[in-house]
């Protein structure tokens, strides 16, 4: 664990307004040849520096940025990155990207304008990721939060890890059962959320701790 995230409005505390600038939970996975940072949620010198206090390493050494998601707050530390490819599922990619580019042409004003093309850049940049990343860290699809939403699922010898961004948001949504607020597609969200439970024995949520799945006991 990089750094621990937070909603800036948490639904299941009673918020009604943000209280916090969100950020997601940033996660260090290291297999094979590849040393891969999910989740950059804060900014560059932040992240670059817990990236240092937690690991040792230094930005130049990450091989791979995986984005569960292209929401700002899973992205805000990528500029500390270049030397690394930056990856985002297939779906995500070509959904933003369609909805950057509807933006655009509605866009009404040049700062408006000049927003999005900064976004529009960044999306080029980020590549479909493939199914594998590295020994034994497989893509896992959780789409609804967002049209694309995806984690990563490392397999261990007797356990799973399952790194969950949106889809499970926090260890209050995973004990409730609950999606987060906002989903593009609740429905959709809801059945990730279910998948996610069935197959990951330890969950890494988008916005919090680490936490054991509390449905398998034996654990």
């Amino acid at each position: 664990m990089v750094s621990i995230g937070t909603l800036s409005r948490h639904d299941l505390w009673g918020e009604s307004s943000a209280s916090r600038t969100a950020h997601a939970t940033s996660t260090l996975v290291r297999s094979g040849d590849g040393t891969i940072l999910i989740d950059p949620g804060l900014p560059p010198q932040v992240i670059a520096a817990r990236l240092a206090e937690r690991s040792g390493l230094l930005p130049k050494e990450i091989t791979d940025v995986f984005l569960t998601c292209f929401r700002p707050a899973h992205r805000w530390g990528l500029p500390a990155f270049e030397h690394a490819r930056w990856l985002i599922g297939e779906t995500e990619r070509e959904s933003v990207g369609r909805y950057l580019v509807e933006q655009f042409q509605n866009a009404s004003d040049p700062e408006t304008s000049e927003l999005i093309k900064q976004d529009i850049a960044i999306l080029k940049r980020c590549e479909p990721a493939p199914d594998n990343l590295a020994p034994q860290v497989d893509v896992f699809p959780l789409p609804g939060y967002s049209a694309g939403t995806c984690g990563l699922l490392l397999l261990h010898a007797n356990s799973t890890t399952l790194v969950a961004g949106d889809a499970v948001p926090t260890i209050e949504h995973l004990e409730r059962g609950q999606i987060l607020r906002g989903a593009f597609d609740p429905h959709t969200a809801q059945e990730s959320f279910a998948e996610a439970i069935e197959i990951a024995d330890i969950i890494i949520p988008g916005h919090d701790n680490i936490v054991l799945n509390p449905s398998h006991r034996t654990i």
